[in-house]
């Protein structure tokens, strides 16, 4: 997969996004992997799969997309920026079920392009589960900020240990070399390997699990990256729609992570999308 990846180093870009849709059909739980992964993440083990799992069952699909010949991006360089779940409703480990994905909406950003990669679980042909990891493109350096920033007050303290890039790679299949070893993310420009951005975002949900109800939006922005080892700051408050959350460095303030729970979410499941409704720029 990684050496699918590597040889998209060649693209340059383009204007718009292939129509292609990966998908997989009557997909089940290995719930010896579920349960590693909840382990890595800090889940509870329970039947119901945490918001953030279904995720890397869609990895693969996400992957030979945007390897497939008509994706207009080199991988190397693509920066993960944000990250929104829905879930309509409970997912159980029990159940069977479909995933599909699609690049969409291509458009500016200050300092490039930007897309969202849309994964969906549907069950008998309704979708319950969204996912939409918005990429970057970068083609220039502008529009970096230097403003100072809030440091919320932490709920707890986190001592993230070295290997969790490592750790979360074998349960996730997302193996980047910038979260392995140092010496590979020392190519990219970072000092340490750093963790995985949706590693980061579980680790928050599942310390709000118990206060999550059974239908919401998770939304979050990936700021700087956690260098590892780490200590970071974990805060959370109620808000008039569910929950604000933030992640950031113990010692320095900085911010990696800031986040919405918004639990007026419906919960009725909705229908599955169609050809019409995938823009291809």
């Amino acid at each position: 997969m990684y050496l699918r990846a590597a040889l998209t180093s060649f693209r340059r870009g383009g204007s718009s996004l292939p129509a292609d849709s990966p998908s997989r059909s009557d997909v089940s739980v290995d719930v010896p992997h579920l349960a590693s992964y909840n382990r890595v993440c800090g889940f509870r083990l329970r039947d119901e799969l945490p918001a953030t799992y279904p995720h890397v069952l869609a990895f693969p699909l996400q992957m030979r997309l945007m390897t497939a010949p008509g994706f207009p991006f080199p991988l190397p360089g693509l920066v993960h920026i944000a990250n929104r779940i829905t879930v309509s409703r409970p997912i159980l480990a029990s159940e069977r079920f479909d995933l599909q994905v699609r690049a969409v909406d291509l458009r500016p950003h200050e300092r490039g392009q930007q897309f969202d990669v849309v994964s969906e679980l549907l069950i008998d042909s309704a979708v319950v589960w969204t996912d939409v990891s918005t990429y970057l493109r970068r083609s220039n350096s502008t529009g970096s900020s230097s403003a100072p920033f809030d440091v919320p007050a932490p709920s707890a303290i986190w001592s993230v240990p070295g290997d969790i890039g490592r750790r979360y790679a074998s349960v996730s299949g997302d193996r980047n070399p910038i979260h392995l070893n140092a010496l590979a993310a020392r190519l990219f420009g970072f000092r340490r390997a750093i963790a995985h951005g949706m590693w980061t975002k579980a680790r928050c949900l599942a310390a709000l699990s118990e206060r999550l109800p059974s239908s919401y939006t998770v939304d979050v922005r990936f700021k700087l990256p956690v260098l590892l080892p780490a200590k970071v700051g974990f805060s959370a408050s109620a808000a008039d729609s569910g929950w604000e959350f933030a992640v950031h460095d113990v010692r320095t303030g900085r911010p990696h992570l800031a986040g919405v729970v918004d639990q007026r979410t419906s919960a009725a499941p909705q229908p599955p999308s169609t050809a019409s409704t995938r823009p291809a720029t």
